[in-house]
């Protein structure tokens, strides 16, 4: 993909973005002063809600796998590098769409697919239908996409099915097959019932009662990172 397209405005558009991000993180962090409410509504509190709402599995389910690494070894490969990944996925794709747009801003797909039609989730195969290996480079979407949703139900109902079992990880395989249909069918109702605005209607409602539990979480693992150096120091 990044040699494929545009690879200098790619590259510039991630060290640009990543700048941006970096400056302008606190400001668009804040509720005060904006005229863009909202934008502020639809992403900013929206995904606060997605993420607050992901950590009991995700958190759960990173924690196990965890068990016997350092804390600086979990920073680093479950924050830094994630996170370093996400910013060069985020800037050759967007970069790519982006140059798409402005080269041509009558004939796109990608204007076609997310302004005209509003269908964004066409959008990465508009903009892989103007670089080399179309074919190819949309199957590869299609089954990156299917691996995530795989892994993310696998996980979720991985820690629901131990929640449910008292903590046990040797749970039986028909119970944790249930978790993962229930959430399947969780997510159909909502999307046939209203659409991707019930769905993250259900996620803020969500993850509104757990923000208080992930409060006390956060002052839980500072207390207990603190008596943990006490033991080391004695």
């Amino acid at each position: 993909m990044l040699f494929a397209g545009p690879t200098l405005i790619a590259l510039t558009g991630f060290w640009s973005g990543l700048s941006t991000y970096v400056t302008e993180f606190l400001p668009l962090s804040a509720p005060f002063g904006r005229d863009d409410d909202a934008y502020r509504q639809a992403w900013t509190i929206f995904y606060w809600a997605w993420w607050v709402s992901w950590a009991p599995f995700v958190g759960m389910f990173i924690a196990r796998v965890s068990r016997g690494r350092t804390v600086r070894e979990f920073v680093l490969c479950v924050l830094l590098v994630p996170s370093l990944f996400i910013f060069i996925w985020m800037g050759v794709f967007g970069s790519t769409a982006l140059e798409q747009l402005y080269a041509d801003p009558a004939g796109s797909l990608v204007k076609e697919y997310v302004i005209d039609n509003y269908r964004p989730e066409l959008s990465l195969f508009g903009m892989l239908n103007e670089l080399p290996l179309t074919g190819l480079m949309s199957t590869l979407g299609i089954i990156l996409a299917l691996i995530f949703f795989v892994t993310s139900s696998d996980s979720g109902s991985l820690v629901i099915d131990t929640i449910t079992a008292g903590g046990k990880i040797d749970a039986p395989r028909p119970q944790r097959m249930f978790w993962a249909i229930v959430e399947g069918l969780i997510a159909i109702v909502l999307l046939i019932g209203g659409g991707l605005t019930a769905l993250q209607a259900g996620v803020t409602a969500t993850a509104i009662p757990f923000s208080i539990v992930l409060l006390l979480m956060c002052y839980s693992i500072i207390k207990a990172l603190n008596g943990e150096l006490r033991l080391i120091r004695k």
